[in-house]
Protein backbone atom coordinates (compact mmCIF):
# COMPACT_ATOMS: atom_id res chain seq x y z
CA UNK A 1 0.00 0.00 0.00
CA UNK A 2 2.54 2.17 1.14
CA UNK A 3 4.15 1.47 -2.48
CA UNK A 4 1.77 2.73 -4.12
CA UNK A 5 0.62 5.65 -2.63
CA UNK A 6 4.45 6.75 -2.91
CA UNK A 7 3.95 5.92 -6.91
CA UNK A 8 0.66 8.26 -7.00
CA UNK A 9 2.32 10.70 -5.20
CA UNK A 10 5.48 10.87 -7.46
CA UNK A 11 3.05 10.93 -10.84
CA UNK A 12 1.21 13.71 -9.27
CA UNK A 13 4.77 16.00 -8.69
CA UNK A 14 5.64 14.60 -12.23
CA UNK A 15 2.10 15.66 -13.55
CA UNK A 16 2.54 19.13 -11.92
CA UNK A 17 6.14 19.85 -12.90
CA UNK A 18 4.89 19.13 -16.66
CA UNK A 19 2.04 21.59 -16.23
CA UNK A 20 4.20 24.54 -14.95
CA UNK A 21 6.45 24.15 -17.84
CA UNK A 22 3.84 24.31 -20.53
CA UNK A 23 2.70 27.32 -18.85
CA UNK A 24 5.78 29.32 -18.79
CA UNK A 25 6.29 28.14 -22.82
CA UNK A 26 2.60 29.32 -23.53
CA UNK A 27 3.36 32.36 -22.23
CA UNK A 28 6.61 32.95 -23.67
CA UNK A 29 5.33 32.70 -27.09
CA UNK A 30 2.31 34.35 -26.49
CA UNK A 31 4.87 37.76 -25.78
CA UNK A 32 5.58 40.05 -28.37
CA UNK A 33 9.08 41.21 -28.32
CA UNK A 34 8.78 43.43 -31.07
CA UNK A 35 6.50 46.03 -32.25
CA UNK A 36 3.59 46.75 -31.05
CA UNK A 37 -0.01 45.03 -31.38
CA UNK A 38 1.84 42.87 -33.76
CA UNK A 39 0.64 39.43 -32.18
CA UNK A 40 3.82 38.15 -34.01
CA UNK A 41 7.16 37.44 -31.91
CA UNK A 42 9.68 39.79 -32.73
CA UNK A 43 7.97 41.80 -35.17
CA UNK A 44 8.15 45.58 -35.62
CA UNK A 45 4.81 47.24 -37.06
CA UNK A 46 5.44 50.55 -39.32
CA UNK A 47 3.26 53.32 -40.51
CA UNK A 48 3.89 54.94 -43.90
CA UNK A 49 3.10 58.15 -45.35
CA UNK A 50 2.42 58.06 -48.82
CA UNK A 51 0.02 60.45 -50.66
CA UNK A 52 -3.76 60.85 -51.57
CA UNK A 53 -5.37 58.34 -53.99
CA UNK A 54 -4.99 59.26 -57.47
CA UNK A 55 -1.29 60.22 -57.19
CA UNK A 56 1.85 58.00 -57.62
CA UNK A 57 3.03 57.35 -53.80
CA UNK A 58 -0.51 55.92 -52.65
CA UNK A 59 0.03 52.77 -54.64
CA UNK A 60 3.12 52.59 -55.04
CA UNK A 61 3.82 52.82 -51.24
CA UNK A 62 1.22 50.10 -50.91
CA UNK A 63 3.55 47.85 -53.45
CA UNK A 64 6.70 48.67 -51.66
CA UNK A 65 5.23 47.62 -48.39
CA UNK A 66 3.52 44.47 -49.49
CA UNK A 67 7.90 43.97 -51.30
CA UNK A 68 9.13 44.33 -47.54
CA UNK A 69 6.52 42.35 -45.71
CA UNK A 70 7.23 39.06 -48.15
CA UNK A 71 11.06 39.87 -47.92
CA UNK A 72 11.90 41.13 -43.95
CA UNK A 73 10.75 38.54 -41.61
CA UNK A 74 10.67 40.73 -38.70
CA UNK A 75 8.64 43.79 -40.11
CA UNK A 76 5.09 44.54 -41.09
CA UNK A 77 4.84 48.11 -42.88
CA UNK A 78 1.86 49.21 -43.16
CA UNK A 79 0.87 52.31 -46.39
CA UNK A 80 -1.37 55.21 -45.39
CA UNK A 81 -3.11 57.38 -47.28
CA UNK A 82 -2.17 61.23 -46.45
CA UNK A 83 -1.25 64.62 -47.85
CA UNK A 84 2.35 63.66 -49.17
CA UNK A 85 5.81 64.83 -48.34
CA UNK A 86 5.51 68.10 -45.88
CA UNK A 87 2.40 66.28 -43.79
CA UNK A 88 4.84 63.05 -43.76
CA UNK A 89 7.49 64.74 -42.73
CA UNK A 90 5.63 66.78 -40.05
CA UNK A 91 4.01 63.34 -39.04
CA UNK A 92 7.56 61.70 -38.71
CA UNK A 93 8.81 64.36 -36.24
CA UNK A 94 5.54 64.38 -33.86
CA UNK A 95 6.19 60.29 -34.33
CA UNK A 96 2.82 59.09 -35.73
CA UNK A 97 4.79 57.82 -38.88
CA UNK A 98 7.82 55.62 -39.13
CA UNK A 99 8.47 55.99 -42.73
CA UNK A 100 7.42 58.40 -45.15
CA UNK A 101 7.54 59.16 -48.35
CA UNK A 102 8.70 62.80 -49.74
CA UNK A 103 10.15 65.29 -52.86
CA UNK A 104 13.57 65.55 -51.98
CA UNK A 105 13.26 69.35 -51.49
CA UNK A 106 10.70 69.84 -48.64
CA UNK A 107 12.79 67.20 -46.65
CA UNK A 108 15.70 70.34 -47.18
CA UNK A 109 13.29 72.78 -45.92
CA UNK A 110 12.00 70.26 -42.73
CA UNK A 111 16.03 69.65 -42.14
CA UNK A 112 16.37 73.20 -41.98
CA UNK A 113 13.62 74.79 -40.47
CA UNK A 114 12.84 76.77 -44.09
CA UNK A 115 9.58 76.96 -46.51
CA UNK A 116 6.76 74.97 -44.71
CA UNK A 117 8.77 74.25 -41.57
CA UNK A 118 10.16 78.02 -41.10
CA UNK A 119 10.93 77.80 -37.19
CA UNK A 120 9.95 74.28 -36.48
CA UNK A 121 13.05 71.77 -38.00
CA UNK A 122 12.75 68.37 -37.87
CA UNK A 123 16.02 66.43 -36.93
CA UNK A 124 14.67 63.00 -35.99
CA UNK A 125 13.96 61.61 -39.95
CA UNK A 126 17.01 60.18 -42.27
CA UNK A 127 17.69 59.29 -45.60
CA UNK A 128 16.77 55.47 -46.97
CA UNK A 129 16.80 55.69 -50.52
CA UNK A 130 15.72 57.53 -54.33
CA UNK A 131 12.07 55.98 -55.13
CA UNK A 132 11.73 58.17 -59.03
CA UNK A 133 12.00 61.18 -60.46
CA UNK A 134 8.74 63.47 -59.84
CA UNK A 135 8.00 65.48 -62.27
CA UNK A 136 5.71 68.61 -62.29
CA UNK A 137 3.33 67.86 -65.10
CA UNK A 138 0.76 71.07 -65.65
CA UNK A 139 -2.40 69.83 -67.44
CA UNK A 140 -5.40 71.76 -68.83
CA UNK A 141 -7.16 71.20 -71.76
CA UNK A 142 -7.45 72.25 -75.32
CA UNK A 143 -11.33 73.50 -74.36
CA UNK A 144 -10.66 75.49 -71.53
CA UNK A 145 -8.38 77.96 -74.07
CA UNK A 146 -5.63 78.14 -71.69
CA UNK A 147 -2.33 78.10 -73.57
CA UNK A 148 0.31 78.94 -70.97
CA UNK A 149 0.84 79.03 -67.43
CA UNK A 150 0.46 82.90 -67.76
CA UNK A 151 -3.31 82.56 -68.52
CA UNK A 152 -3.36 80.91 -65.36
CA UNK A 153 -4.46 84.22 -63.57
CA UNK A 154 -8.10 84.02 -62.79
CA UNK A 155 -8.52 80.21 -63.24
CA UNK A 156 -9.58 77.31 -61.73
CA UNK A 157 -6.87 75.50 -60.70
CA UNK A 158 -5.70 71.78 -58.44
CA UNK A 159 -2.83 72.90 -56.98
CA UNK A 160 -1.97 69.71 -54.93
CA UNK A 161 -3.58 68.47 -51.43
CA UNK A 162 -2.40 70.75 -48.52
CA UNK A 163 0.66 69.46 -47.00
CA UNK A 164 2.30 68.21 -50.73
CA UNK A 165 5.24 68.68 -52.59
CA UNK A 166 3.17 69.50 -55.52
CA UNK A 167 1.12 72.28 -54.07
CA UNK A 168 4.87 73.87 -53.05
CA UNK A 169 5.86 73.24 -56.49
CA UNK A 170 2.54 74.81 -57.74
CA UNK A 171 3.12 78.09 -56.34
CA UNK A 172 6.52 77.91 -56.69
CA UNK A 173 5.60 78.23 -60.09
CA UNK A 174 2.92 80.23 -60.54
CA UNK A 175 5.12 82.87 -58.38
CA UNK A 176 7.44 82.47 -61.33
CA UNK A 177 4.82 84.14 -63.31
CA UNK A 178 3.51 86.89 -61.33
CA UNK A 179 0.35 84.47 -60.02
CA UNK A 180 0.32 84.38 -56.47
CA UNK A 181 -2.54 83.37 -53.58
CA UNK A 182 -5.74 85.15 -54.70
CA UNK A 183 -4.98 85.83 -57.93
CA UNK A 184 -6.78 82.54 -59.14
CA UNK A 185 -9.68 79.80 -57.41
CA UNK A 186 -7.47 77.21 -55.84
CA UNK A 187 -8.72 73.57 -55.46
CA UNK A 188 -6.41 71.74 -52.94
CA UNK A 189 -7.08 68.29 -54.31
CA UNK A 190 -4.97 65.14 -55.17
CA UNK A 191 -4.79 64.27 -58.79
CA UNK A 192 -7.40 61.43 -58.55
CA UNK A 193 -9.86 64.20 -57.72
CA UNK A 194 -8.76 66.91 -60.07
CA UNK A 195 -8.58 64.71 -62.77
CA UNK A 196 -12.40 64.25 -62.58
CA UNK A 197 -12.88 67.96 -62.08
CA UNK A 198 -10.95 68.53 -65.60
CA UNK A 199 -12.83 65.77 -67.22
CA UNK A 200 -16.68 67.32 -66.36
CA UNK A 201 -14.86 71.19 -66.30
CA UNK A 202 -15.26 72.36 -63.15
CA UNK A 203 -11.04 73.48 -63.08
CA UNK A 204 -9.24 74.83 -65.77
CA UNK A 205 -6.00 72.91 -65.14
CA UNK A 206 -4.30 70.65 -62.98
CA UNK A 207 -0.76 70.76 -61.20
CA UNK A 208 0.62 66.88 -60.08
CA UNK A 209 4.40 65.74 -58.94
CA UNK A 210 3.84 63.02 -61.02
CA UNK A 211 5.57 59.86 -61.81
CA UNK A 212 6.08 59.97 -66.03
CA UNK A 213 3.77 58.53 -67.35
CA UNK A 214 1.10 58.82 -65.27
CA UNK A 215 -1.95 56.27 -65.51
CA UNK A 216 -4.13 59.04 -64.84
CA UNK A 217 -3.47 61.52 -67.26
CA UNK A 218 -3.63 58.81 -69.73
CA UNK A 219 -7.08 57.94 -69.03
CA UNK A 220 -8.20 61.41 -68.60
CA UNK A 221 -7.02 61.66 -72.25
CA UNK A 222 -8.79 58.80 -73.77
CA UNK A 223 -12.10 60.37 -71.98
CA UNK A 224 -11.83 63.75 -73.62
CA UNK A 225 -9.21 63.54 -75.83
CA UNK A 226 -7.99 66.77 -75.50
CA UNK A 227 -5.64 66.92 -72.97
CA UNK A 228 -1.94 69.25 -73.54
CA UNK A 229 0.60 70.26 -71.30
CA UNK A 230 1.55 73.76 -70.22
CA UNK A 231 5.18 74.46 -69.88
CA UNK A 232 7.54 76.03 -67.41
CA UNK A 233 10.48 77.57 -69.76
CA UNK A 234 12.80 80.73 -70.38
CA UNK A 235 13.42 83.28 -67.21
CA UNK A 236 10.56 81.98 -65.46
CA UNK A 237 12.47 78.53 -65.09
CA UNK A 238 15.72 80.21 -64.03
CA UNK A 239 13.39 81.96 -61.41
CA UNK A 240 12.02 78.71 -60.33
CA UNK A 241 15.38 76.94 -60.20
CA UNK A 242 17.06 80.02 -58.34
CA UNK A 243 13.90 79.66 -55.51
CA UNK A 244 12.96 76.52 -55.44
CA UNK A 245 15.18 73.69 -55.98
CA UNK A 246 13.68 72.56 -58.66
CA UNK A 247 15.04 71.86 -62.13
CA UNK A 248 14.37 72.07 -65.52
CA UNK A 249 13.05 68.34 -66.97
CA UNK A 250 11.81 67.65 -70.79
CA UNK A 251 8.94 65.48 -71.24
CA UNK A 252 9.69 63.78 -74.51
CA UNK A 253 7.45 63.52 -76.85
CA UNK A 254 5.90 59.65 -76.94
CA UNK A 255 6.64 59.69 -73.20
CA UNK A 256 2.04 59.35 -73.72
CA UNK A 257 1.62 57.95 -77.05
CA UNK A 258 -0.73 60.61 -77.63
CA UNK A 259 2.16 63.82 -76.83
CA UNK A 260 3.16 64.68 -80.12
CA UNK A 261 5.84 67.40 -78.86
CA UNK A 262 8.57 67.61 -76.24
CA UNK A 263 7.35 69.40 -73.33
CA UNK A 264 9.16 71.35 -70.50
CA UNK A 265 9.03 71.50 -66.91
CA UNK A 266 10.83 70.79 -63.60
CA UNK A 267 11.38 67.66 -61.79
CA UNK A 268 12.71 66.71 -58.32
CA UNK A 269 12.97 63.26 -56.62
CA UNK A 270 10.74 61.08 -54.53
CA UNK A 271 12.59 59.78 -51.48
CA UNK A 272 11.93 58.04 -48.77
CA UNK A 273 13.09 58.89 -45.58
CA UNK A 274 12.61 56.93 -42.06
CA UNK A 275 12.15 58.32 -38.35
CA UNK A 276 15.56 57.70 -36.57
CA UNK A 277 13.58 57.56 -32.98
CA UNK A 278 11.81 54.04 -34.53
CA UNK A 279 13.59 52.56 -37.23
CA UNK A 280 17.07 51.14 -35.67
CA UNK A 281 20.30 49.87 -37.96
CA UNK A 282 19.40 46.83 -38.94
CA UNK A 283 16.06 47.48 -39.65
CA UNK A 284 16.96 50.59 -41.76
CA UNK A 285 19.80 48.30 -43.73
CA UNK A 286 17.04 45.77 -44.83
CA UNK A 287 14.61 48.56 -45.68
CA UNK A 288 17.18 49.99 -48.17
CA UNK A 289 18.35 46.39 -49.64
CA UNK A 290 14.96 44.83 -49.87
CA UNK A 291 13.73 48.19 -51.84
CA UNK A 292 17.11 47.88 -53.95
CA UNK A 293 17.49 44.68 -54.60
CA UNK A 294 14.01 42.96 -54.85
CA UNK A 295 12.07 45.94 -56.83
CA UNK A 296 11.47 43.58 -59.66
CA UNK A 297 8.96 42.49 -57.34
CA UNK A 298 6.98 45.51 -56.91
CA UNK A 299 4.64 45.71 -59.85
CA UNK A 300 3.79 49.84 -59.95
CA UNK A 301 6.01 51.44 -63.00
CA UNK A 302 7.93 53.64 -61.18
CA UNK A 303 9.82 50.53 -59.20
CA UNK A 304 12.06 50.65 -62.14
CA UNK A 305 13.64 53.88 -60.56
CA UNK A 306 14.57 52.11 -57.56
CA UNK A 307 18.17 51.03 -58.64
CA UNK A 308 21.87 50.62 -57.00
CA UNK A 309 22.71 53.52 -60.08
CA UNK A 310 19.68 55.89 -59.09
CA UNK A 311 19.96 54.85 -55.13
CA UNK A 312 21.38 58.26 -53.78
CA UNK A 313 19.48 60.59 -55.88
CA UNK A 314 17.89 63.50 -54.50
CA UNK A 315 20.21 62.69 -51.24
CA UNK A 316 21.95 65.97 -51.16
CA UNK A 317 22.97 67.59 -47.70
CA UNK A 318 20.06 65.38 -46.05
CA UNK A 319 21.01 63.25 -43.26
CA UNK A 320 21.46 59.16 -44.36
CA UNK A 321 20.64 56.48 -41.90
CA UNK A 322 23.60 54.42 -40.40
CA UNK A 323 21.66 51.37 -41.38
CA UNK A 324 21.40 52.69 -44.78
CA UNK A 325 24.59 53.72 -45.20
CA UNK A 326 25.91 50.41 -44.22
CA UNK A 327 24.05 48.57 -47.29
CA UNK A 328 25.12 51.35 -49.42
CA UNK A 329 28.78 50.84 -48.63
CA UNK A 330 28.79 47.18 -48.68
CA UNK A 331 27.21 47.07 -52.41
CA UNK A 332 29.90 49.89 -53.45
CA UNK A 333 27.45 52.78 -53.90
CA UNK A 334 29.33 54.76 -50.96
CA UNK A 335 33.01 54.85 -50.12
Amino acid sequence: MLKKYSFLTLLLALVLVIAACSSDNTNGEDKDEGGEGSGKSGTVDLLMGTGSQGGTYFPLGAEMANVWNKNIESVNVTSTESGASVENLAKISNGEFDLGMTVNLPAYDALNGEGDFKGKKVDNFAFIGHIYPEVLQIITRESTGVETIADLKGKRIAIGPPGSGTQAATKAVLAAYGINDGDYEAYQEGFGDAKSKLQDGTIDASFGLLGLPDAGIDELQASVGDVKFLEVTGDELKTVEETSGYSGYTIKAGSYEWLKEDANVVSAFAVLVANTDTVDDELAYQLAKVMIEKASENTHAQAAHMTKENALSGLGDLPIHPGAEKYYKEVGILD
